[in-house]
């Protein structure tokens, strides 16, 4: 019986995504609705789809990992995603990142650099590294969606992963970045209510916070300070990569994009800081199912043994759904990324390939399919914890865009020689430092920006200034 209502909630839920997929096909036009849903996205869609994107089954699961191996102090990590992932990331991003993109008439980010400093080679260098990292971050979403599927289904792990991975590749290959956003609006509101479920049945559980605290400190002390079993360089290093990273990571920033009006910014700013709230509540949950489950053989089993266990039948199907609902929502932003960046970026502008509008569109879909494929294999046989992927691929992913962004729709001094050195050197430090195992702790995301940083300020202001006809045209007179 429990197996059955597990199965009819998902192929419902399943079902009703294949159906918005179909519905919002029927709209794409052209790759401007592919990849931007032509600039028509409110408010409300595009903070929600926002936050579905950022905490997906990588917060859910791999969140619920890291609680449950190092204790309260990752409480933090969901903390400074709100503050500074979601509210300042909008505030400082949001108004200019639009009316850029808008002006210079790009739907990538990769595409943005290119006008923005003149730089074929930036635009090339940012859309390869896109493409080679978001595959590996897409890997670790599908792993968490199977890990859930599999602990809460009784389905073999790859059972998860390809049932899981099909759907979302049908609905983005038929209907684009629409069929994203729709569907990650309505798959963050399955994701809240299953987490807010599932804490309460677990504190419940547990016998309540002053319960909960008590019997983590008999397993180890270090599981309610801060930065306890962690330390402080892991614990600062991971809350700046899952937080100040998303500035960097093209899925997230191609909402601003698509926004239908800055005037809405405001709004949207409110809705994506209340939404975001939730991604406390995985670290949480881990550190309980370490009181529960104290030799559980993998961290990232905590949330799915938690909630096969915890939950009522019903209820572990809707959060089962919310863990889906959050994967596929990152996945499915993810293969529209690739997918334009492959095409506009390196065949149309790298390469200098012309395409007709209906072949761009087709080609496009085709391309999402593909790379959603060559996620599905990967992820088959991944390696590490999920949270570990993630950070990897986040580190150099941010390390390489960051700073060009930022500093190109602020700075008029930021030229294409700055920007280029800051890609590469912040991209193979980062990668460096991650072969080396984090030197002191310290994640190779932060050294990869702070080389970035140096490297766009000091190359730029030791080069030409940029072209006024770049410049000019980026900022407009309104920013």
């Amino acid at each position: 019986m429990e197996l059955a209502i597990y199965i009819i909630v998902l192929v419902l839920y399943l079902a009703g995504l294949a159906w918005i997929g179909i519905a919002t096909g029927r709209r794409t036009r052209d790759t401007a609705d592919y990849a931007i849903g032509g600039r028509t996205i409110g408010p409300w869609v595009t903070a929600l789809s926002f936050v579905a994107a950022y905490f997906s089954s990588v917060l859910i699961i791999g969140g619920g990992g890291f609680g449950y191996k190092f204790g309260m102090a990752t409480i933090w990590i969901g903390a400074v995603n709100v503050l500074v992932g979601c509210f300042i990331c909008w505030v400082v991003l949001g108004k200019r990142v639009r009316l850029v993109s808008e002006r210079l008439g790009v739907m990538t980010i990769s595409g943005l650099f290119q006008e923005r400093y003149g730089s074929p080679d930036s635009r090339i260098f940012s859309a390869a590294i896109i493409f080679l990292f978001l595959i590996i971050y897409n890997v670790s979403v599908l792993k968490g969606m199977a890990n859930a599927i599999e602990v809460l289904m009784n389905v073999p792990y790859w059972g998860g992963v390809l049932l899981s991975g099909f759907v979302i590749i049908f609905y983005v290959a038929v209907g684009g970045y629409l069929a994203v956003v729709w569907t990650s609006f309505l798959q963050a509101w399955v994701m809240i209510a299953g987490l807010i479920l599932l804490t309460l049945f677990s504190l419940n559980a547990v016998g309540g916070v002053s319960n909960l605290h008590q019997r983590l400190a008999e397993i180890d002390p270090g599981l309610l300070s801060t930065p306890g079993l962690w330390g402080w360089a892991g614990l600062v290093s991971f809350c700046l990569v899952v937080s100040l990273g998303t500035w960097g990571m093209p899925q997230l920033v191609i909402r601003f994009y698509s926004i239908k009006d800055t005037r809405v910014l405001r709004l949207g700013t409110v809705v994506v800081t209340l939404g975001a709230c939730v991604a406390l509540l995985p670290y949480f949950n881990g550190a309980i199912a370490r009181v529960l489950y104290p030799s559980l053989p993998s961290p990232d089993l905590a949330i799915p043994t938690l909630t096969r266990d915890i939950l009522p039948p019903l209820w572990g199907a809707v959060f089962l759904a919310g863990v889906i609902a959050a994967g596929m929502s990152t996945f499915a932003g993810v293969l529209i990324i690739i997918s334009s960046s492959l095409i506009k970026d390196i065949a149309e502008k790298g390469l200098s390939i012309h395409l007709e509008p209906a072949r761009e569109l087709r080609l496009t879909r085709l391309t999402s399919a593909g790379v959603g494929l060559i996620s599905l294999a990967v992820a088959l046989r991944p390696p590490a914890l999920i949270l570990v992927l993630t950070a990897f691929a986040w580190a150099v992913i941010a390390s390489t865009n960051l700073w060009p962004l930022l500093f190109g729709i602020y700075w008029r001094r930021t030229n294409r020689a700055g920007a280029f050195a800051s890609m590469v050197l912040g991209s193979a430090t980062a990668l460096i430092w991650t072969a080396f195992r984090n030197p002191y702790g310290i994640h190779g995301f932060i050294a990869g920006t702070a080389v970035g940083l140096v490297a766009i300020v000091v190359v730029s202001l030791m080069t030409k200034r940029p072209l006024p006809a770049d410049t000019d045209r980026a900022r407009g007179h309104s920013v």
